[in-house]
């Protein structure tokens, strides 16, 4: 069974810095696409970023891109996504999904099969 866990939430400050990381288990990155979601409150689920297995290439929502940096250390089993320049919209819990595929990437309210619990991320002064 695909698990994902996520970390590297936080409160922030508008214009700041905030780095994700999740892990995988019980599956090599090569193998699946890993992407992250966001989900403000009373809003539906966003496809923002994702990097494909192999060869790796990177995707991302007009809404973050040129602010964040998806990538993968696939000796160490996790992809990361370096957010900068966050705005107090990005306020949203992030979810890391493995999926079979980046089609998700901008898309709204998609149907993920795999995906862990969520890392809250708040920008706010």
């Amino acid at each position: 069974q695909v698990q994902v866990v996520e970390s590297g939430g936080g409160l922030v400050q508008p214009g700041g810095s905030l780095r994700l990381s999740c892990v995988a288990s019980r599956f090599t990155l090569d193998y699946y696409a890993i992407g992250w979601f966001r989900q403000a409150p009373g809003k539906e689920r966003e496809g923002i970023s994702c990097i494909s297995g192999s060869p790796a290439s990177t995707y991302y929502a007009d809404s973050v891109k040129g602010r964040f940096t998806i990538s993968r250390n696939n000796r160490k089993n996790t992809v990361y996504l370096q957010m900068e320049s966050l705005k107090p919209e990005d306020t949203a819990v992030y979810y890391c999904a493995a999926e079979p595929s980046c089609r998700f990437v901008g898309l709204i309210d998609y149907n993920y099969s795999s995906y862990g619990q969520g890392t809250q991320v708040t920008v706010s002064s």
